[in-house]
């Protein structure tokens, strides 16, 4: 690879326009940025700390949480700093590294998805067995397998792209390194690794919308049969911040990476990719927060008890 390869940085291309409108995306991305991390921060905080969410869906929502403030992460920080950067250069290294890391947390994502909608199933459709069906020990290993599940599937993908040659152009024209732009700048066949994108493309978003969707289906239809209005309402309570957050997020990444090829263009893909990795992971905790009772309470008891702990200070 080292002897094929010619470039040895990339270029960001990113928003390009004046400076003051730079200076303005920077103060904006900035801001979104800092709300989505302590937002989804405070959620990991509040499940930890309080016992009334000690329970397999706080469980998976504290590492949604997490996979969202990592997701962002991987790509706002370099972003914000080639906004404001003459060169606005990405190291070879770093490109292939940033593209690894966030599709990784995203097929993770796709995964953990999946394993909400079984929790919210067994939840509704099997009430009295949902204590003994997802104890501490399956909760865990459902989550290693999104983590692990996440970072081996986009493996090989990534493996083939780091190994093609790039003898220039370098210019990659997005705000990170997106899969199909960098594949663009290859100067050889690459029909092996869009056949490898589509298909591993296809098995995680299509095989984990399915399984997502037949969760929903069973769901809805146990719903359906519950007898009084307050029953139907308090279980459709417990789902709907859910779907609302997968039909997001499915929704954006099927537009972005399944469309047909003579639909692509790069503005789009830009937008596109903002809605799904900036503005989604801000409004996630807040359709979770704001939709959801029990969250609410935690952070009133949190918020007294620190009150509490502040007066006790303050007056020895």
């Amino acid at each position: 690879m080292g002897n094929a390869t010619t470039v040895t940085e990339f270029i960001l291309v990113g928003f390009p326009n004046s400076l003051e409108v730079e200076i303005v995306f920077f103060v904006v991305f900035l801001f979104v940025y800092l709300v989505t991390v302590l937002a989804n921060a405070l959620i990991i905080v509040l499940v930890y700390v309080d016992c009334h969410l000690h329970s397999p869906m706080y469980y998976f929502l504290s590492n949604f949480s997490f996979i969202e403030i990592s997701t962002t992460s991987t790509l706002v920080p370099k972003m914000l700093a080639n906004v404001l950067s003459e060169k606005k250069t990405i190291s070879f290294a770093g490109c292939f590294s940033q593209l690894y890391f966030y599709f990784s947390l995203v097929a993770a994502e796709f995964l953990l998805f999946a394993i909400m909608s079984y929790d919210r199933y067994v939840a509704i459709c099997h009430p009295l067995r949902y204590p003994t069906i997802m104890t501490g020990r399956v909760c865990n290993q459902l989550v290693l397998s999104a983590w692990v599940g996440g970072l081996l599937v986009i493996l090989p993908s990534a493996v083939l792209r780091a190994g093609l040659p790039y003898c220039g152009p370098n210019v990659i024209e997005h705000y990170f390194c997106d899969s199909a732009p960098l594949l663009r700048l290859a100067c050889t066949d690459i029909w092996v690794v869009e056949l490898t994108d589509l298909v591993v493309s296809s098995v995680l978003l299509l095989g984990s919308l399915a399984l997502t969707a037949a969760s929903y289906v069973r769901i809805i239809s146990t719903i359906l049969w519950i007898p009084s209005n307050q029953g139907r309402q308090k279980a459709s309570a417990t789902c709907a911040s859910h779907f609302v957050v997968v039909s997001l997020g499915f929704g954006i990444s099927i537009f972005i990476y399944l469309r047909p090829p003579q639909m692509n263009s790069a503005h789009l893909n830009k937008i596109l990719s903002v809605l799904s990795s900036i503005v989604t992971p801000l409004l996630n905790p807040f359709i979770f927060s704001l939709r959801n009772e029990q969250m609410k309470e935690a952070l009133k008891r949190t918020l007294c008890k620190l009150l509490g702990m502040t007066k006790q200070v303050g007056n020895p």
